[in-house]
């Protein structure tokens, strides 16, 4: 019964994200739970070819950011899962400021579906006291 369940669930959240409904979903629609990691991690997964994903407005992308990283807002994750769908069974970190809306981020990929999410612990503020590369400013 539990596995029908989340094959409904699973189904019914890739015609919500398919149809641009994704706000929509109910609260309980929860998936597994999302692996924590920390900014070394991620920034070795990103080395790796995994997907970087900052989830910062743009002007807090443009202040600073990681190498390499891409930038979805999390105000727009819902709407533009479909432009990350090639990572759904790829290695994706979620960063953002401090870990709280990366963590929102996570949640929502993996509800849709995305196997492998990782919220990377402490975002940007760790990554700049761990010495981590960035880059400063609009570039």
């Amino acid at each position: 019964m539990k596995l029908l369940q989340n094959i409904l669930l699973r189904g019914a959240i890739a015609i919500a994200i398919s149809t641009g409904c994704a706000a929509y979903l109910p609260a309980y629609a929860a998936g597994p739970a999302v692996a924590t990691i920390d900014v070394r991690q991620g920034r070795a997964m990103e080395e790796q070819g995994a997907l970087l994903l900052d989830v910062r407005e743009q002007a807090e992308y443009d202040e600073v950011h990681a190498p390499g990283s891409t930038l979805v807002p999390l105000s727009q994750l819902a709407s533009r899962l479909q432009e990350l769908r090639s990572h759904m069974s790829k290695p994706v970190a979620v960063i953002c400021r401090s870990g709280r809306r990366s963590a929102q981020a996570a949640e929502i990929m993996s509800q849709a579906g995305f196997t492998k999410v990782y919220n990377v612990q402490g975002g940007m503020n760790a990554w700049e006291a761990a010495a981590l590369p960035v880059i400063k400013g609009n570039k």
